[in-house]
């Protein structure tokens, strides 16, 4: 009886030893690793356990990349994953850059893909470049003529430049860039459309792709356009702007005009309101020089007659003027 219970007791032991080692030990991923000539120990599956790492992620990209003839390491997949990167990506990536005959190491690898880039996408445009189309971009010759341009530029991904590189944005404003400077110092828009492959030779020639992600292979113009008289319109614009300031300048003297005019109104009004008032005087001053025996009656009526004689004689004067006038008018 003893017996058979010391016999369950290791029965029951061994059971649940096998439990455990079985939860911590991915047996199926181990004998398939082991079948792909990896050999990968007990206790590496029991590490990554215990360091909370899915053990597939590590072994299956480790399996592809043994076939494939890659010499990766265990620890170095498991490192990269514990960055946060993307092993099957990082694998993907190194077996087509194998395949290409390019350069690309796994630090490197590992670095594009921890900062964000596509790495298996990169190394595809690598091998297959890229095509990237740039809008209308406007530019002027020294005529005023505006010239549009549509061009095609064929790049292909720097994985030496790609940490840090600039991306397709850099690419098609430098482009657009290169496209201005050499329509503007075109004497006539007539040089563009005779010669549009020397936007591309000069574009070309700038060294454009320097300090981004890509290498530019060609140049390209796509579709080319004339657009308006830019500097005529710019002339018209100046004309009409000077035709408003002329204005501007005629109606600020106008108004100065009118306010002198109603100054010098102001002022013979003022003017005459003082001689009439001086003139109404006179009567009191006479008629106080008669009271006082100052001037006599005989003397009065004397001024009286000399004024009338001056009043005709300003009438005469002036009548003789307006003949005179009339005549050269004539």
């Amino acid at each position: 009886m003893i017996e058979s219970i010391g016999f369950f007791a290791v029965v029951l032991l061994l059971i649940l030893f096998l439990a455990i080692f079985f939860s911590f030990v991915p047996l199926g991923l181990w004998i398939s690793a082991m079948a792909a000539g990896v050999h990968i120990s007990i206790f590496s599956l029991i590490g990554m356990r215990l360091r909370r790492v899915r053990a597939e992620r590590i072994i299956r990209p480790l399996i592809k990349a043994s076939k494939a003839g890659l010499d990766i390491s265990i620890n170095q997949l498991e490192s990269h994953y514990l960055s946060g990167g993307r092993i099957d990506n990082v694998v993907d990536a190194l077996i087509a850059a194998e395949r290409a005959n390019l350069e690309l190491t796994f630090e490197r690898a590992a670095a594009i893909d921890l900062a964000g880039r596509d790495l298996f996408d990169a190394v595809r445009m690598s091998v297959t470049p890229k095509i990237i189309e740039t809008p209308w971009i406007s530019a002027v010759a020294i005529n005023g003529i505006e010239v549009k341009v549509i061009a095609r530029v064929t790049v292909r991904t720097n994985l030496q430049r790609l940490v840090g590189g600039a991306g397709e944005e850099t690419i098609i404003a430098r482009v657009g860039e290169g496209i201005v400077t050499t329509v503007g110092s075109s004497h006539s828009h007539k040089e563009v459309l005779e010669n549009p492959d020397r936007i591309s030779q000069t574009v070309l020639s700038k060294g454009l792709d320097s300090g981004t992600a890509f290498e530019i292979l060609s140049i390209d113009i796509a579709d080319i356009d004339i657009g308006r008289n830019i500097g005529a319109s710019l002339q018209i614009e100046q004309a009409e702007a000077d035709k408003q300031i002329a204005q501007a300048k005629a109606e600020e003297r106008r108004a100065i005009a009118i306010a002198m005019e109603q100054e010098m109104k102001a002022a013979v009004v003022g003017k005459r309101a003082d001689l009439v008032a001086a003139e109404a005087e006179i009567p009191k001053a006479i008629s106080d020089a008669l009271r006082s025996g100052n001037l006599g009656v005989f003397d009065y009526y004397t001024m009286e007659n000399k004024k009338a004689d001056t009043k005709m004689r300003d009438s005469i004067s002036n009548l003789k003027l307006d003949n005179i006038q009339s005549k050269i008018t004539q």
